[in-house]
């Protein structure tokens, strides 16, 4: 322990020693508690001690573990110096404020740290010093004394009071000399002492009615204070007993919730003198100690009943001391003591208080990740100030006692595409009777993380596009979804793989990256491309990035944009039409020649029908629709005429419809031998026709000629 000593010399010539005593030491007990010991009135920003090498810390940590203060009452008085780790004062220290005249006087508070959280608790005992000088609570004192007093007759004295202890309070007092008084002193049961004036000689009023004195309290400080209070000695008549209580200290015990108005103590002295020198007037005498107390208690004069007057309240005070005075008629008086010690009663619920608190973790947070440090305080005492917490909810978080702080930390895993908030209920209950209980609610947020992909809601889509479509159309709209939030779920889409192509897949198709939309690059053709497959991928904008794929098939769909195509007969004849030999004798229902066509087309724009739009006698012949036969209809009659020309239309099923036409020449006869005659017949019953006419006939006959030649 090192000491230092400095000595103050006031302008009043009052001589002050403060003695500066510190405690570079540390122990550490079972529950890992340090103490310090340091004097009172220490000027502010001296150094107590170096707390980060007793507490075992690293002083270049000190910042980034958040090393702290935490304390109802010490953190007016203290604070630490992060770049150095001492503990200074911060403020005055006065022990008489804090601790009255108890014999120990203490400041306890934490020393928090994190990364990883401990708490240490730190004991600082304050130590007195000569500080206050004795003083008596009136500058006089009033005494009556009968002059036939025997010598020897002692009468008590109102004490000094010095707010220091042990040494450094009132030790002896003094009086100046006389020739009928002297003093000596009594010791409380309590240790306190008491002057008591002893008479030496007996008094004659008619010598001396009245005796001033000084009355000296000395403490044993160094430097020596004193007080002094003027001793007022009256002479009266024969009064020779003074009141005697029973006892010179009574204690009380009173709990904080008694009604006003209930008795507390009868007091009752006794005087042995009768008449008026035997009745007994009670009162308060008014002391620094008890000048504060007396309103909340009050005493009747004639019976010494004390009553409460007031509320009690023992976080306010835990106990009162009061001083009474028994006095009789003739002026002698006597004192006693009444300690009243408050108990307490569980009227204080506990509060609650975050000391650190995280608003907000990642969604990936590791089970053990403190959330919040938390610190429950009970103003009442004993089991009324046990505390115990508890969250009400089913969430994924547990409260971990530490002395008197709780560590809220995560205890299960955690994701925020389920539960992106908590409302955490924290209820602190005392284990009072009846209990009180407080509650505190915490908003925790859950922070993204880009665990999840783009999804899709199928594995694959079918797309259908007909063809001859405008370039630049949009064709079909992709879209995926992720619930994560942010960059994370923003999504770029792109054509990853063409699994089925004839070609570059981007001169036929694009992908809008931000909203999936899929474009035609150009004009499609059926004919030429019936099916794309193509493999789309989203991917989101987190880090790393993850991404999904799906499968779209893209069917071109047939328009009707090809006419059919007549093979047969063949468009090759340029135009001229094309004939066939009818045999006379042909039986109704005789397949005569077959029309065929083709369409390139598909479906229903492929579907053909065959139909006659120009034909010399349409009862003669007849065509399927479906298969393009031409058959003849009836028997043929000699009167009948010998060619036909027909006009077949071959049309699709599309829409609109398309069409082709080709010109059929029929001329019927048996043979080619027989044309040439009933051809002239003809020209004879028919003088009337032209030559043109007749030129016709012949170059008819002609062409079929060579047609059967050739097809013979």
């Amino acid at each position: 322990m090192d000491k230092m000593e400095s000595s103050i010399q006031g302008c009043t010539g009052i001589r002050w020693q403060v003695i500066y005593v510190l405690f570079s030491y540390f122990c550490y007990s079972i529950s890992g508690q340090i103490h310090y010991s340091i004097v009172e009135e220490m000027r502010k920003d001296s150094a107590v001690a170096n707390i980060a090498d007793d507490l075992g810390l690293d002083i270049k940590q000190l910042s980034s573990r958040k090393l702290r203060i935490v304390s109802r009452s010490a953190e007016r008085y203290f604070y630490v110096n992060l770049d150095n780790g001492n503990l200074y004062i911060k403020d005055r220290i006065d022990r008489e404020t804090l601790c009255g005249t108890e014999a120990s006087c203490f400041l306890t508070f934490d020393a928090v740290v994190e990364n990883p959280f401990k708490n240490f608790n730190i004991k600082v005992d304050i130590q007195d010093i000569n500080d206050n000088s004795p003083q008596f609570y009136h500058n006089s004192i009033t005494l009556e004394i009968i002059e036939f007093t025997s010598p020897g007759a002692r009468f008590a004295l109102q004490s000094a009071e010095d707010p220091d202890i042990g040494s450094n309070s009132v030790q002896t007092y003094k009086l100046s000399d006389n020739q009928y008084f002297t003093l000596t002193e009594d010791i409380r049961t309590d240790g306190s002492k008491y002057p008591e004036l002893v008479l030496e000689k007996p008094l004659d009023r008619e010598k001396q009615a009245i005796h001033r004195l000084i009355l000296t309290a000395v403490d044993g400080g160094n430097p020596i204070r004193s007080g002094k209070t003027l001793l007022k000695i009256i002479v009266v008549d024969a009064n020779d007993n003074a009141p005697i209580f029973m006892q010179k200290m009574y204690k009380v015990n009173l709990k904080e919730n008694i009604t006003v108005n209930s008795t507390v103590i009868m007091l009752n002295a006794t005087d042995n003198d009768e008449g008026v020198n035997a009745q007994i007037a009670y009162s308060f005498i008014k002391t620094s100690g008890n000048i504060h107390h007396t309103g909340i208690f009050s005493i009747n004069p004639k019976t010494g009943e004390i009553k409460i007057n007031g509320v009690l309240d023992i976080e306010a005070t835990k106990n009162y001391e009061l001083s009474v005075q028994a006095k009789d008629g003739g002026g002698l008086v006597a004192h006693c003591k009444v300690q009243v010690e408050v108990i307490d009663v569980n009227d204080n619920a506990p509060e609650i208080s975050i000391t650190s608190l995280s608003s907000s973790i990642p969604e990936d947070s590791a089970p053990g990740t403190m959330i919040a440090l938390i610190e429950v305080h009970d103003q009442d005492s004993g089991d009324n100030a046990d505390v115990d917490c508890q969250i009400l909810e089913e969430v994924p978080f547990n409260l971990l006692s530490s002395n008197t702080y709780y560590r809220l930390v995560l205890s299960a895993a955690i994701d925020r595409e389920k539960t992106s908030s908590y409302n955490i209920t924290i209820i602190a209950t005392d284990r009072g009777s009846p209990p009180f209980s407080s509650r505190l609610v915490l908003t925790l947020d859950i922070s993204d993380v880009n665990d999840n992909p783009p999804i899709f809601a199928k594995s694959s889509y079918v797309a259908y596009v007909p063809e001859n479509n405008l370039p630049g159309a949009s064709i079909f709209s992709l879209q995926a979804s992720d619930p994560d939030t942010g960059d994370n779920a923003k999504i770029i889409y792109s054509i990853s793989n063409a699994i089925k192509e004839t070609s570059s897949m981007t001169s036929y198709l694009s992908i809008n990256i931000e909203t999936g939309v899929l474009y035609a690059q150009r004009s499609f053709d059926y004919e030429q491309n019936k099916e794309f497959i193509i493999e789309v991928t989203a991917s989101d904008n987190g880090s790393p990035s993850l991404s999904s794929n799906v499968t779209l098939f893209i069917h071109i769909v047939d328009q009707n944009d090809n006419a059919p195509k007549i093979l047969y007969p063949s468009s090759d004849t340029g135009g001229s039409a094309v004939f066939e030999m009818v045999p006379f004798v042909s039986e109704p229902g005789s397949l005569i020649t077959k029309v065929v066509a083709v369409d390139v087309d598909s479906g229903h724009n492929s579907w053909l029908s065959y139909h006659f739009i120009q034909v010399s006698d349409s009862t003669h012949f007849v065509i399927s629709e479906y298969t393009g036969e031409i058959r003849t209809s009836r028997i043929f009659q000699e009167k009948d005429k010998l060619n036909y020309k027909i006009v077949v239309m071959v049309k699709d099923n599309g829409h609109p419809t398309l069409s082709a036409t080709t010109t059929l020449s029929l001329i019927i006869a048996d043979d080619f031998q027989q044309v040439v005659p009933k051809l002239s017949n003809k020209l004879k019953d028919k003088e009337i026709q032209s030559n043109l006419q007749f030129y016709l006939v012949v170059g008819l006959a002609l062409i079929s000629l060579l047609f059967i030649i050739t097809v013979m």
